[in-house]
């Protein structure tokens, strides 16, 4: 590829084009996709070369965050998290809530992602 360039008054600017930005996926996107691009290479070679892999990514990305957003409240519930918890011990408060959201992802983790 030769660079060209476009003068600017007294300066010459190179015509740069920059490459198509790494899509974002969100972390649980993110982790499939170092998952199975280190432990699971025929599926991740299967979906980079049907171009299937955005779209893979993308899905499990949606459902996790549709089971947290399902799965937390309903397990901060059962913990007996509540408002009046947090208005007498905030420490105990975050505390449950940091727990139930650890339980809750290693659901998704074993479920969507580590497969």
């Amino acid at each position: 590829m030769e660079l060209t360039y476009t003068k600017v008054g007294d300066y010459y600017i190179p015509n740069l084009v920059l490459d198509e930005p790494e899509k974002f996926y969100g972390k649980y996107g993110n982790l499939r996709r170092e998952y199975i691009r280190e432990h699971r290479p025929t599926l991740w070679a299967s979906l980079v070369n049907s171009g299937r892999l955005d779209d893979h990514l993308t899905t499990i990305e949606l459902l996790a965050e549709r089971r947290m957003d399902k799965m937390l409240p309903q397990m901060m519930e059962a913990a007996g998290v509540t408002e009046e918890l947090k208005a007498r011990d905030q420490m105990a408060w975050v505390g449950l809530v940091n727990n139930c959201k650890t339980r809750v992802e290693e659901i998704i983790f074993a479920e969507l992602i580590f497969i």
